[in-house]
């Protein structure tokens, strides 16, 4: 069985979550990793649970299109009080009155045989949109798990942060104390002692920052994951993307779910053109009722059975059926438009996470270097200054030198699994299916397969339904 790149990354952070655990501690300790983030934005999601419902209101557009080639049965009953007052013809006598209530009850029933696929026509206009809507099901569960991952390295990155600003401002404070011990035996000036005061002043507002972005990120973190984040693991292995941005374009264009949305919306519009001009044409139906009447106070009662064949046809109705047909035709451009903003969308898309991602990884590289330039420079400058060949400041600007190029690191790393799981869903391989997590995968046939008929409700099949949105009542 092939493996996925995100079951590659998690056994490789399960790996090294465990071993940094034994190392620390010396027994197994449970951290948080990126795939148990991913799970519970998966399972939390509101977004989720209201494109789902939205799914299942397309599906029951099928059934309703569907229930118009099947035979609509149904029941009438009249009671109704009869006068009737005659002059009589014989002047000398009274005239002619009588009074009736009579009782009627009839079944009729009707169905279409043929609208020359104008109902048809409208049943794959609605799947077709019901497979629209699957599409965009999976893009916004996507964006979910998309935002978990941000989230998820936004706490890490905000806690790194505040790690460098109070590293930072310890050692400014142990820089201080230096600076003060060296003003009192007169080595430096006031000004030396006044800068490592700024400098620290500084740090601490810093801290501050950072201690106010790390709230901000977990904040984050509770919304899109569900949970406060606990201890999180590092981040794990990033996933094989390959390097043929082309390539990538050209698999993004195929299985995107944003595209194939957009796809069949256009034939779905290009279906309901077809439906409103087969609805000027002729309707044949098949008609049949029986029924029995009854006049209360007599015994006479009627029973009547009828059957025919209609056809009727609307050969005027102020324009509205020509309206109905240039407006599914404007519909038809809109979505053919779409479809090409849509096209071009993805494409920069997949294009602007390459370049991200590239970008990022130059960064971190780069940072590693500039990390170990720089602890080696404020490691010698703080020396010279022991020796006076350097001033303070010279040691608060190697240090701030340091400072950056940790941070640079920090943000770096952050932005490169960020961009790398943008191309995952750039191409459309950012679901929980590609990923392999271990959730219960809703499946969007399941709900269809049970209403695509058009059931009624004391059918089998209809009390099934209603076990089925039961379940589905949430509190």
């Amino acid at each position: 069985m092939q493996v996925t790149p995100f079951q590659k990354f998690r056994r490789a952070a399960g790996a090294a979550c465990l071993v940094a655990a034994l190392t620390i501690t010396g027994r197994p300790a449970e951290a948080e990793t990126l795939a148990d983030a991913l799970v519970g934005a998966y399972n939390h999601s509101g977004l989720l649970e209201q494109q789902r419902a939205l799914l299942r209101a397309a599906d029951e557009d099928v059934a309703a299109a569907v229930s118009t080639l099947k035979p609509v049965l149904r029941w009438t009953t009249d009671l109704t009080q009869g006068f009737r007052e005659a002059p009589s013809q014989n002047p000398f006598a009274t005239s002619g009155s009588s009074n009736s209530l009579t009782a009627s009850i009839s079944l009729i029933a009707e169905v279409l045989v043929y609208d020359f696929g104008a109902s048809s026509y409208r049943i794959e206009a609605a799947k077709e949109t019901v497979l629209a809507t699957r599409d965009t099901l999976l893009n916004v569960e996507q964006q979910i798990l998309l935002r978990a991952v941000s989230a998820y390295m936004g706490v890490i990155e905000a806690s790194e942060f505040v790690a460098l600003r109070e590293n930072n401002t310890r050692l400014l404070t142990q820089e201080l104390r230096a600076a003060r011990d060296r003003f009192e035996v007169g080595e430096v000036t006031r000004t030396d002692v006044a800068l490592a005061e700024a400098q620290l002043a500084n740090a601490r507002s810093g801290l501050a920052a950072a201690q106010g972005t790390l709230l901000r990120a977990r904040e984050e973190y509770r919304t899109a994951v569900g949970r406060d984040p606990g201890r999180l693991s590092g981040p794990p292995a990033l996933p094989a993307l390959g390097g043929d941005i082309e390539a990538a374009k050209a698999l993004a264009l195929r299985q995107h779910p944003l595209l194939r949305s957009a796809q069949h919306q256009v034939a779905a519009a290009d279906l309901l053109i077809r439906s409103n001009e087969a609805a000027m044409s002729p309707r044949i139906t098949l008609n049949g009722s029986v029924g029995v009447s009854e006049e209360f106070g007599n015994q006479n009662f009627n029973n009547s059975a009828s059957i025919g064949l209609g056809v009727n046809q609307t050969i005027y109705q102020g324009g509205k059926l020509s309206s109905d047909v240039r407006r599914s035709m404007a519909q038809r451009d809109a979505q053919r438009a779409n479809l090409h903003v849509v096209r071009y969308d993805i494409e920069q898309a997949v294009g602007n996470a390459y370049a991200s991602f590239a970008s990022a990884r130059a960064q971190l590289e780069a940072s590693d270097r500039q990390i170990r330039a720089a602890r080696i420079a404020f490691r010698g400058v703080r020396e010279e200054a022991t020796l006076g060949a350097r001033t303070t400041l010279d040691v608060l600007d190697a240090e701030q030198a340091l400072l950056d190029a940790q941070s640079t690191q920090v943000s770096a790393r952050a932005s490169l699994y960020v961009a790398a799981y943008s191309v995952l869903s750039a191409t459309g391989r950012l679901t929980a299916a590609d990923l392999a997590l271990p959730v219960q995968i809703y499946d969007p046939a399941g709900y269809y397969n049970l209403v695509k008929d058009a059931p009624a409700k004391e059918t089998r099949q209809g009390r099934q339904l209603d076990r089925v949105l039961r379940a589905l009542q949430k509190d």
